[in-house]
């Protein structure tokens, strides 16, 4: 049976991937904004927070498999490409799953195909919008000019890799930007002045496609957050046409900027967006500014307090 938490401050240590990435940016935030103890060593936690499911490997250089057995351990699962689920993958999941007392999701798609892997409780909590950073603080005529971007365009984004690594050509698939470069050449003809704004790396097959198709576009290769908020703030449109996703935090930084919005039925897409703006056939879809106020940071962060104070009590009990 796993140790009994302490009548005292709920000490959590939260596993980051160090690569500076988003999740890092969440790590941040939530150090920022729980008001918890966050600790620095995991042997000293009450629970551990693995945020970076795929990094997991790496606390074992700070406590070993054995003592993480004994730890009260929430492993978050951000989503899983099924093509990608293979044995060796499945493989490492049952590893974790050893250790894993609780999981944490961000939408019904990853908690229903985590399901099928594990007996352990799995449970949803949205993710939060930090709208203390995200603010229209600028006009879209304004971000356009700094970005030097035409004023007259009609300008749709796309802001993720898209292309796999160990070639730079062949298309990230569960991204979906064969889906994306259809949809923008299907909408040329509607808007001629039509102009795609990149961000983000790896975006090889989408530029490539763009040139075939001498649609023009502006591309910010991992552009600082002060940039990225510009970027959202000059577009008309925003695409998400992945086949699988955790978020995409598009949607949420959308959201906060007031950009319309179209997504396939991935992800958070039906959590933040109306059914008219979520469609797989993108073609068919209606533009929606995606509703996010009730994951602003200071109303969601109390349901992850809650649900760590959960498993205090419930430990504490046993």
């Amino acid at each position: 049976m796993k140790q009994s938490l302490k009548n005292n401050s709920l000490k959590i240590y939260v596993l980051a991937p160090n690569e500076d990435w988003i999740v890092d940016r969440f790590v941040q935030e939530w150090n920022e904004y729980s008001g918890l103890d966050v600790c620095t060593n995991p042997k000293e936690a009450d629970i551990i927070w693995l945020l970076a499911d795929w990094s997991w490997k790496n606390l074992l250089s700070q406590i070993s498999f054995e003592e993480l057995k004994q730890k009260n351990v929430v492993t978050t699962v951000h989503h899983i490409v099924p093509e990608k689920f293979g044995p060796s993958e499945q493989h490492d999941f049952a590893v974790r799953d050893i250790v894993t007392d609780y999981y944490h999701v961000y939408n019904a798609h990853t908690q229903q195909f985590i399901s099928k892997f594990t007996n352990k409780p799995i449970k949803l909590i949205k993710y939060w919008a930090n709208d203390k950073f995200w603010k229209l603080d600028k006009t879209i005529t304004d971000t356009r000019e700094e970005l030097h971007l035409d004023q007259k365009a009609f300008i749709v984004g796309s802001f993720q890799r898209d292309t796999e690594g160990h070639d730079l050509v062949t298309p990230k698939l569960e991204k979906g930007p064969d889906l994306f470069c259809d949809y923008v050449e299907r909408i040329v003809d509607e808007h001629p002045n039509l102009h795609v704004l990149l961000g983000g790396w790896r975006r090889q097959y989408v530029i490539n496609r763009l040139n075939e198709a001498s649609i023009p576009f502006t591309y910010f290769e991992r552009p600082p957050l002060d940039i990225v908020r510009k970027m959202y703030r000059s577009l008309d449109l925003y695409v998400v046409s992945a086949r699988c996703e955790g978020g995409p935090q598009a949607l949420i930084e959308a959201g906060l900027m007031s950009v319309p919005c179209i997504s396939r039925d991935i992800g958070i897409a039906s959590q933040v967006l109306p059914t008219h703006a979520v469609k797989d056939n993108l073609i068919s879809a209606t533009p929606s500014i995606p509703d996010i106020q009730e994951i602003y940071i200071h109303k969601i962060i109390p349901s992850y307090v809650n649900f760590f104070e959960e498993i205090k009590n419930k430990r504490g009990q046993q």
